[in-house]
């Protein structure tokens, strides 16, 4: 898992109020730290981190990096449901990813190095990506709707053979960009 890489505080309140819960590593559960699973507002310090709205790194994945998050909406969230994170892997350099038609790298390949917010733009035919192969020491996101909206998805160095792989409900990709690290 994710060494840590950066600090993360998340609040009660909306606008940086009430009780917080400060994280600088992976955390599976914010029960087990005395805080609910209510969260309202939440500044990342240093870092990226993928934070998800169930305990032990399942659900619903939401992509922070360094800036102030004042209520759920400014994150992408449906509502305040928030149970675990973990600071995403730092990446060098050179770095990229290879977005696939298929299962298990057939069809249309596409190479990225750069964030890209409508696959279409770039000729990719279709709005479904189900393959991908990260690499170097990146960390991408992969959204469902072009310009970086809807549900969002981490994917690290490796492969991913079928979207199951990404946690993905369907295959449905439209825009994608890198995770940068600000410390």
């Amino acid at each position: 898992m994710a060494q840590c890489s950066g600090k993360i505080t998340f609040y009660e309140g909306k606008h940086f109020t009430g009780r917080k819960l400060e994280v600088y590593g992976d955390c599976d559960n914010f029960q087990d730290r005395g805080f609910m699973n209510r969260v309202n507002s939440i500044r990342v310090e240093s870092g990226a981190w993928v934070c998800y709205d169930h305990p032990d790194f399942r659900g619903q994945q939401f992509i922070l990096e360094h800036g102030n998050y004042p209520d759920f909406l400014c994150w992408n969230g449906h509502n305040d449901h928030m149970g675990s994170c973990r600071p995403v892997g730092m990446h060098g350099e050179n770095f990229r990813m290879e977005i696939f038609e298929g299962c298990n790298f057939t069809g249309q390949c596409l190479e990225f190095q750069d964030d890209c917010p409508l696959l279409q733009s770039r000729g990719w035919a279709k709005n479904c990506v189900n393959a991908v192969k990260v690499y170097g020491d990146g960390a991408w996101v992969l959204y469902e709707e072009p310009n970086y909206h809807g549900r969002m998805y981490l994917v690290e160095r490796g492969d991913f053979r079928n979207y199951s792989d990404w946690e993905a409900h369907s295959s449905r990709v439209q825009s994608v960009r890198r995770v940068v690290n600000f410390f």
